[in-house]
């Protein structure tokens, strides 16, 4: 194959966001060859924008430990979450954020010097009796923390990073086996061949399929993307977190510590709504609960707002010097975005697009899971996941907030661990590339050199966005569902003749765009069509038609395969690793 450069590592993480630099940093130390390619500079990935906290039963303030961790992860998964790897990540959640704290992370600290908890949404003690504070912050920016720290660690462990690089395929043998990424130099428009003994998929999440969402231009879902057209199934896909404090009109993120550290919403009478949906914690629910209250309030006619389409979030009655300790941040957006300073007036909020609890199936060693040819479930070799590109199903249907931090550290690190292990005991050298490797790749971007006319990638990318924010919401309705998928058919045969003007090379933004509008679409193709096929409700999925949860016919995880767009499914694993099983009962908060 003439014309691709190749570079060899022993291992390539595509994504420089928390669990791609946890990862990393596990590689690193271990004296690996390590490529890191990033879209952004690394401290500019979506991490940064975590606000809350990091989930650990640290019980540094009052009593807490992992098993009422790990039964709040499962009751807020609506018992989709696998119960194997929900107990393995709450037993390591404090062994690794107390190991974040020695790599330098700036944690705040109570009196005693021990790092600083707070409440947090679905968080409990004693199985649900109350609120607990098992959210360790660093102010409300504790993803920008997370993220400078893990990225210094790198910088000191001598990772090598490229940056603006952007990944478009994995590249499988005959065998099945993943041989590395071909990628795009942004700069140059030069394309390579980074071929590898391992890749780790750590491109974050993919909420830009949403036309309101709280997730950054760059998370297009482009491990997704990648991991689709190479025939590994997604895992879950219908399961779409609507965070319920988005600012109203600019979807910029308001942290669930707002309502931790004693914030409240109201309707348009001031009224504390949330005592009627949820009498034991109110405000600290889970998300999908305090969205559906929300939803509710405002197409009941209790919005607030001259059109009645927002909530209020109210915080001023915890004093200035409360918010500029604990929410400095906050007090920044809301005035920067919503015009108003909480310290004197309530935040205009609505439920918007936050976070994907399905992705690529993996295991807690971070290997990727796909079906052979007798459907029968293996590991693909060469190939790892970790972070919210991952399924490894610990937050099921629902995900707690402060356990998408978790999550990163947590699998970032395994995936780290078991790709060391992998690679020693394959001393082997790398496998040889296929003749027509690159092929698919190079057509692709062929098509958009030299189309001479056809379909906007904006309009399309529009059209897309506005078929699942009406079609795929928080509340999902059965004509709405098969509307969706119709309309969804005839953006995924649009997308195939999408023309950008600019042909040049250097810096082709155009082009970039493009190519992340292919894996958005493959995302909410894969979203809308499970959605659909699932008819009960359970977690963030509700449908109008189907309002309570199936544990007969739906206890079990959607996977959806690019070829035809087939469904398949498997059974979700109700046996921890070591303890009692928490038996699927009634969600109420």
């Amino acid at each position: 194959m003439m014309g691709i450069a190749k570079r060899q590592f022993d291992a390539v993480v595509v994504g420089a966001g928390g669990s791609g630099l946890r990862a990393a940093l596990q590689l690193s130390e271990a004296n690996l060859k390590v490529a890191v390619l990033s879209k952004v500079f690394p401290t500019r990935s979506h991490t940064v924008a975590a606000q809350g906290g990091v989930s650990a039963s640290l019980g540094n303030e009052e009593p807490d430990n992992w098993h009422w961790h790990m039964y709040d992860t499962v009751k807020g998964s609506d018992y989709l979450g696998d119960q194997d790897a929900i107990e393995y990540m709450c037993r390591k959640a404090p062994e690794v954020v107390v190991e974040l704290e020695h790599y330098g992370m700036p944690f705040d600290r109570l009196d005693n010097g021990k790092i600083y908890q707070r409440p947090f949404g679905g968080h409990t003690s004693n199985y649900g009796e109350r609120a607990v504070k098992r959210a360790c912050a660093a102010a409300d920016r504790t993803g920008h923390a997370m993220l400078h720290t893990l990225y210094q660690r790198n910088v000191r462990a001598h990772t090598q990073f490229f940056v603006e690089w952007m990944a478009l395929d994995l590249i499988r043998n005959s065998q099945g086996d993943v041989l590395g990424v071909i990628a795009l130099e942004m700069e140059t428009g030069e394309v390579m061949m980074f071929q590898a003994k391992s890749t780790l998929l750590a491109t974050g999440g993919a909420g830009r399929i949403y036309s309101a969402s709280t997730n950054a231009f760059i998370n297009t879902g482009d491990g997704l993307g990648m991991a689709a057209r190479a025939g590994i199934p997604l895992e879950d896909m219908e399961f779409w977190q609507f965070h319920p404090t988005g600012v109203a009109g600019a979807g910029v993120l308001i942290t669930e510590g707002v309502r931790g550290e004693g914030g409240f919403l109201l309707n348009k009478n001031g009224e504390r709504f949330m005592e009627r949906y949820a009498p034991t914690v109110k405000d600290l629910a889970s998300r999908d609960v305090v969205s559906r209250a929300m939803a509710t309030e405002i197409k009941e006619g209790r919005g607030a707002g001259k059109d009645g389409e927002f909530i209020l979030l109210k915080l001023d009655h915890l004093g200035a010097d409360v918010i500029d300790k604990r929410l400095p941040g906050i007090r920044e957006i809301a005035k920067k975005f919503a015009n108003v300073d909480p310290v004197k007036d309530p935040i205009p909020v609505v439920p918007t697009c936050h976070y994907q609890m399905g992705g690529i199936p993996t295991n807690v060693q971070g290997q990727v899971l796909a079906a052979n040819a007798l459907g029968k479930e293996v590991i693909v070799k060469g190939l790892y996941a970790a972070g919210e590109c991952a399924c490894v199903s610990v937050h099921g249907a629902n995900r707690l907030g402060t356990n998408s931090l978790l999550d990163l550290l947590v699998f970032g690190k395994s995936a780290g661990e078991q790709v060391v292990k992998d690679i020693a005991a394959d001393v082997a050298s790398l496998p040889d590339l296929p003749s027509d490797y690159a092929d698919k790749t190079m057509a692709r971007l062929a098509r958009l050199d030299s189309s001479k006319d056809g379909e906007s990638v904006n309009e399309v990318g529009s059209e897309m966005r506005r078929t699942m924010q009406l079609h795929c919401g928080v509340f999902r309705f059965p004509d709405g569902l098969a509307d969706g998928v119709e309309k969804m058919l005839k953006v995924g045969e649009r997308v195939k003749s999408t023309f950008i003007k600019d042909k040049s090379k250097v810096f082709n933004t155009a082009r970039i765009e493009a190519i992340e509008l292919d894996n958005l679409v493959e995302v909410a193709m894969a979203t809308m069509i499970s959605a659909h096929a699932r008819t009960e409700s359970r977690g963030a999925h509700d449908r109008s038609d189907h309002p309570d949860r199936d544990d007969v016919n739906w206890m079990k995880h959607t996977l959806w395969f690019k070829e035809n767009n087939r469904l398949e499914y498997k059974p979700v694993q109700l046996k921890p690793m070591t303890v009692e099983s928490f038996e699927p009962k009634a969600r109420v908060y």
